[in-house]
Parts: structure tokens; C-alpha cells; sequence
């Protein structure tokens, strides 16, 4: 959370559960097997239940997933279930409560660990915890994390500092891929590679005989824009078609003034046909305006 806080978005503003599946059919149709649900909190919705509810409903569509804060997850987790959620992503940048508190400027840390048990014992796994690495700050809880992974099916994904507006961010705070898996092999020497998809953003790895395993998300110092086949459209219904990019497409206004659905495709494609081969570097993205991470959504 940035320091002065965001600015809340008007509900009028907001996708309405009816636009997010009307928007989730047309995509499903043409393909997409995945969707998640995220920021800024998806879990303060009120229909929350009900949106993933609908999701389930649509043919075709494989994984309904959430990106969490994990305050709410715990007492929410069992309904969401129920209704066909079936993947999980919880943001937890620390272990030590004092530290979470100066990071999301509130209470809750106990709240957070409560969830990722909850969905543990509910089932999830592996339960995907995702962990941005700052140095000065959280970089000497690395094997802390680690450990974390060794009798819960968990997957901590560290995930390198990118810059977005309103978290501060320089180039000497940002700790690689490399250097954190340096730091995490001195301890776990026998730690290894794990394979993945294609498409995947993670490479990923386990210290043998633990139950759940690690990740490193490397947008700065590896981009996988060139595998990279997601898409984004935030609360308020615009379109992105890179994190990083700054250009956005209403799908909102289009489908409030009546667009149809071949439109409404046409103008997705054209979105997606701009769609740049890699992001602009991390130092060109540190001067570009665009969207505080948490009302893009991770």
C-alpha cells in the first residue's frame, strides 16, 4: 500500500457482477481456460461467492483462481470452495507481524497465516503464497520462507520488486532471481529444479523432502514476455494487456453503450494485436506513469 494511500474507486465505476461474467463468457468462448479474481481485495465484495459461483457455470472455463491480502480468506474460504474456486494465491511480503503492519498499514498478520492454513487443510494445493522481495527490508527472511515450505503444500513464489506508481522504487532495492537463489543454495545446497510449462512466469524449485516448494517470479532481470499469455482487466473494466504497459481499453464503456459481442471481440483483438514483444526495461518502466499495483491486481 502507498504511503498516502489510493484514491477508492466510485462503485458506479466498478465492474457489476453481471459485466465481470458477461466479460468472462466472451472471453471463455474464445478460449481462455483461467480466470483470477484480484485487486485491489477481491474478497471485499460482497458477491464474491456468487461472481466465482457464475464462473463455475461457464463451459470450457478449467480454473477459477483468487489473488488474496488473506484477511478475509479464512472465513470466507469454505463458501468460495464450495462454489468452485479452486486455486489460491495469498500476498504475504513478511513473517514478522511488525514489519506486515508498516507494509499494509494495518492489523492482520494472524488473520493472513490463519488462511493459508485454512486453505491448506481445505484441500489447495499447493497453496501459492506470493512474497516481493525488498532489499533492506524483507531479503533477510529468504530462507525464513524457505523453511516455511517444509511441512506445509505450499508454494512461496518470490517475486522480484517491479516499479509501479506510488511504491518507491529503485533499481538498489530490487534483489535478482540469481542473487536470492545464491542466497538460499548456501543453505540448501541439494535444492532443485523444477520442471514447468511454457507459459508459465515461474521457474520453480524444491529442497528434497519438503513438502511444498519455491518460486522466483523475475519480470526485471529474466522477462518472459515472450511466453507470456495473460491478460488483465481491473475493477473498473479496462483492459491491459501487459502489467507494464500504460495503454488501456474500457471493455466497461464499450459494453455500457451497447456494444455487441462480435464488437466487443474485435476490439479485444485489437488490443491484444498492439500488444508490444517485451516490456520497456526495468530502468524506462520506473518513468513510465501507470497504475499503483494494487488497482491493477497481481
Amino acid at each position: 500500500m502507498p504511503e498516502e494511500g489510493v484514491q477508492l474507486t466510485p462503485k458506479s465505476e466498478l465492474l457489476t457482477a453481471q459485466e465481470i461474467i458477461t466479460l468472462a463468457r466472451l472471453f471463455v468462448k474464445e478460449g481462455v481456460e483461467k480466470i483470477r479474481l484480484t485487486g485491489g481485495e477481491p474478497l471485499i465484495r460482497p458477491d464474491v461467492v456468487d461472481i466465482v459461483g457464475q464462473l463455475y457455470k461457464l463451459e470450457g472455463l478449467k480454473t477459477i483462481a483468487v489473488t488474496t491480502n488473506g484477511i478475509n480468506l479464512a472465513r470466507l474460504l469454505p463458501r468460495l470452495k464450495e462454489a468452485g474456486l479452486n486455486a489460491v494465491n495469498i500476498s504475504l511480503d513478511t513473517l514478522v507481524p511488525a514489519k506486515f503492519e508498516f507494509i499494509v498499514r494495518r492489523k492482520g498478520f494472524h488473520k493472513v497465516m490463519e488462511g493459508i492454513y485454512k486453505a491448506t487443510e481445505l484441500g489447495y494445493c499447493p497453496v501459492k503464497v506470493n512474497c516481493v522481495v525488498m532489499r533492506g527490508f524483507n531479503e533477510d527472511e529468504l530462507l525464513d520462507f524457505v523453511d516455511f515450505t517444509k511441512d506445509l503444500p505450499i508454494d512461496v513464489r518470490f517475486i522480484e520488486y517491479m516499479p509501479f506508481d506510488g511504491n518507491k522504487w529503485n533499481f538498489k532495492k530490487m534483489v535478482s532471481y540469481k542473487e536470492m537463489l545464491d542466497t538460499i543454495k548456501q543453505q540448501w545446497p541439494e535444492l532443485e529444479k523444477l520442471p514447468c510449462e511454457a507459459s508459465s512466469t515461474a521457474k520453480s524449485y524444491k529442497v528434497p523432502h519438503f513438502q511444498g516448494q519455491i518460486s522466483f517470479i523475475t519480470s526485471m532481470s529474466e522477462h518472459f514476455c515472450g511466453s507470456c499469455n495473460r491478460l488483465r482487466i481491473t475493477a473498473d473494466g479496462n483492459l491491459k494487456v501487459c502489467l507494464f504497459g500504460n495503454s488501456e481499453v474500457s471493455l466497461r464503456d464499450h459494453l455500457r453503450s451497447g456494444a455487441s459481442e462480435e464488437e466487443l471481440v474485435q476490439i479485444i483483438g485489437a488490443a491484444v494485436g498492439r500488444k508490444k514483444k517485451q516490456h520497456a526495461g526495468m530502468f524506462n518502466i520506473s518513468q513510465m506513469k501507470n497504475r499503483p499495483m494494487i488497482l491493477i491486481g497481481g
